[in-house]
């Protein structure tokens, strides 16, 4: 009887190998590999923290620098207005004064008066218009 010359042993299948070791059959391998993805996501996650306090911090900086600058911008509109104010009195008194030799003192006061009244009424005529066309805007729509 012939004996047959023995051949290469089979190699272990992956089915029964052992989960625990790597190919090359270093047992830490795969806990070492997964031990450096924790740490990475460890850090991305902290990073993402650093970087989410930093930007809360700096959106709470720039709105207290625009509350600031938008309250000073509203003071100095303010007081541009109140000199705006004093300054049309004066043109009145002015014209007044300017009004008072062509006719007497009290003709001059009803023409001032007067231009100013106009003025007022045509102001407030241009603004209820502007009134009517928003609320049109904004009104209940009759299927128009």
């Amino acid at each position: 009887m012939d004996n047959p010359e023995p051949g290469p042993l089979p190699l272990p299948s992956d089915e029964n190998a052992d989960p625990a070791t790597s190919p090359d059959g270093d047992p830490g391998e795969d806990s070492n590999s997964f031990e450096s993805l924790r740490a990475d996501i460890t850090a991305l996650v902290d990073d993402a923290r650093t970087y989410a306090e930093a930007e809360i911090a700096f959106q709470k900086t720039r709105a207290g620098l625009a509350a600031s600058k938008s309250v000073r911008a509203l003071a100095l509109v303010v007081l541009a207005l109140v000199l705006l104010h004093i300054a049309l009195i004066a043109l009145a008194v002015g014209a007044v004064i300017a009004l008072a030799p062509l006719v007497t003192i009290w003709g001059a006061i009803a023409i001032v008066v007067g231009v100013l009244l106009a003025g007022t009424t045509a102001l407030v005529w241009a603004a209820l218009g502007n009134g009517k066309i928003v609320a049109a805007m904004f009104g209940p729509e009759d299927g128009a």
